[in-house]
C-alpha cells in the first residue's frame, strides 16, 4: 500500500546521479535534471512519457552511464519538476530546449531518446534551432504523432465513436489512482504492458505512474487527446529509429508504422513481439543497445572528426 515513487532495489531502482540541476524553460517552468556518467563522454538525453519520471529510465541509465554521459529530466509537473499551468506540445518543446541548453556545450551532439509523450516531445521540437543544434540522432519508443485516443486499444471494443468516447473518459479520468495494490497492478499491466511482463517490471511501473499527481495526469491527458504532430514528424530530419511492442494498447503498432513512413531519415524499425507500451522497462537491454548503436554510428564519428580538426 506504499506511495513510494519508485522501487528501492533491483534493476529498476534509480541510480544516484553524479549531479542534479534545474533548467528553466521559456515560461519560467523549472525542470529537475539529472546527469549520470563522466563529463566528456558521448551524451544521451532521455525524455520520459506521460505520468512517469526520470525513474522510468533507471535500467538504461545504469547501463549507459558506464561509458556515456546520460541526461534525464522530469517533464513539467512530473517527478521533481513542479506543476505548471501551461500544458501543451509547445511547452514540451520549450522544456527540452531548456534542458539541452543547460547540459550540452554549444554545438555538442547527443542521441535523444523519448518514450511515449517523451517521443512526442522530440517531434514537437523537431523544427527548433536548439534541437537541430544538438540532436545527432533520435530514438522514438512506443509513441505516436496524432489520433492517440482514436487508435488506442485500451478499451476492448471495435474502433469507432463509442470506443473513442469511452477511451477518452478512461484515459482522461480525474479519479485518483490511489495506492499500489494487487488490483492496481493488474489494471496497469493490462493497459500498459505485455502479458508476459515480470512482476518486478509491473511493480516498477506502478510505483512511478501512481506517484504522478492526479491534476498533472489529468491536464496532460487533454493535451494528448488533441495532439497532432504529423507535420512535425516530417521536420524530424536527423537519423531516427523507432521501437514498439506488438501488444502496445496505448500507442499501437499502427503509430510506429506511420512514423516510419513519414520520417525523412528513418534508420531502423523494431517491433517487439508480445511487449506492451512500457518498452524501456519491458526490454531494458534492447533499448539501451539501440541507443548505443545510434551513439556509435552518429555521435562517435562526429566526435572523432572534431578531435582531428582540433
Amino acid at each position: 500500500m506504499s506511495r513510494l515513487m519508485h522501487v528501492a532495489s533491483g534493476p529498476y531502482a534509480p541510480p544516484v546521479p553524479v549531479r542534479e540541476l534545474t533548467a528553466v524553460s521559456a515560461d519560467g517552468a523549472r525542470l529537475h535534471v539529472e546527469v549520470h556518467g563522466a563529463d566528456g563522454a558521448p551524451a544521451v538525453v532521455l525524455s520520459h512519457g506521460w505520468s512517469c519520471s526520470t525513474a522510468f529510465w533507471a535500467a538504461q541509465i545504469r547501463d549507459l552511464a558506464a561509458d556515456h554521459r546520460v541526461i534525464a529530466y522530469d517533464q513539467r509537473g512530473h517527478g521533481r519538476s513542479p506543476a505548471n499551468p501551461v500544458c501543451s506540445a509547445d511547452a514540451l518543446a520549450d522544456d527540452l530546449e531548456a534542458v539541452l541548453a543547460a547540459t550540452l556545450a554549444p554545438g555538442e551532439k547527443a542521441v535523444l531518446a523519448g518514450h511515449s509523450m517523451g517521443g512526442m516531445t522530440l517531434m514537437a521540437a523537431a523544427g527548433r534551432d536548439r534541437f537541430r543544434e544538438h540532436a545527432g540522432a533520435v530514438l522514438l519508443c512506443s509513441t505516436g504523432s496524432s489520433r492517440l485516443v482514436a487508435e488506442s486499444l485500451v478499451v476492448p471494443m471495435r474502433a469507432g465513436r463509442s470506443r473513442t468516447w469511452l477511451t477518452r473518459k478512461v484515459l482522461g479520468s480525474k479519479a485518483p489512482l490511489g495506492p499500489v495494490t494487487p488490483v492496481a497492478r493488474r489494471i496497469l499491466k493490462y493497459a500498459t504492458m505485455g502479458p508476459g511482463s515480470a512482476p518486478g517490471m509491473v511493480e516498477a511501473c506502478a510505483r512511478i505512474v501512481h506517484a504522478c499527481p492526479r491534476k498533472v495526469r489529468y491536464a496532460w491527458s487533454h493535451v494528448l487527446d488533441t495532439l497532432d504532430l504529423d507535420h512535425r514528424v516530417r521536420e524530424l530530419s536527423v537519423p531516427a529509429a523507432v521501437v514498439v511492442g506488438t501488444a502496445d494498447r496505448m500507442t499501437p503498432v499502427v503509430h510506429a508504422r506511420s512514423l516510419v513512413a513519414a520520417l525523412p531519415h528513418c534508420v531502423g524499425s523494431t517491433e517487439l513481439p508480445g511487449l506492451g507500451h512500457m518498452t524501456p522497462v519491458e526490454a531494458p537491454a534492447l533499448i539501451a543497445t539501440r541507443i548505443r548503436e545510434l551513439v556509435s554510428t552518429y555521435i562517435g564519428s562526429q566526435r572523432i572528426q572534431q578531435k582531428e580538426g582540433a
